[in-house]
């Protein structure tokens, strides 16, 4: 897109309707999910003798995928909840952009950095042991 189009109060804009959507949609996300699990697990009884921790398949991506396509609720609040976590981190990356246009290249750097301290403390940490 051209420079010209895009201004500081459009930008701002975008980036708040962007903050909002990702909000709004994983709030959404997370009320079908939870919808889902109580529907076929509202009257399961618990047993708080032993705890039971989520699948093993709900801690990686994938995971979590194919558990939400399937229908699982847990597997579609999980979604949800990583829809949510992504939302700064798209807001960051637009950030990245909109900087990008307004030829700040300083701002460019530290966003840049924002992002990548982001990005490694989602996948890198975990990937290294951590």
């Amino acid at each position: 897109m051209e420079r010209s189009f895009w201004n500081d109060q459009k930008i701002e804009g975008f980036i708040g309707n962007l903050l909002r959507a990702g909000v709004m949609l994983s709030a959404l996300v997370v009320v079908i999910g939870g919808a889902v699990y109580l529907a076929r697990h509202g009257f399961a009884r618990t047993n708080y003798r032993s705890f039971h921790s989520e699948p093993v398949q709900l801690r990686t991506l994938t995971g979590i995928v194919r558990f939400a396509v399937r229908g699982h609720g847990q597997g579609i609040i999980q979604l949800g909840l990583l829809l949510l976590i992504a939302t700064p981190v798209a807001r960051v990356a637009f950030s990245v952009w909109g900087f990008a246009i307004e030829r700040d290249r300083m701002y460019v750097l530290f966003t840049l950095i924002v992002l990548a301290v982001l990005l490694y403390s989602l996948f890198g940490s975990s990937a290294l042991g951590g």
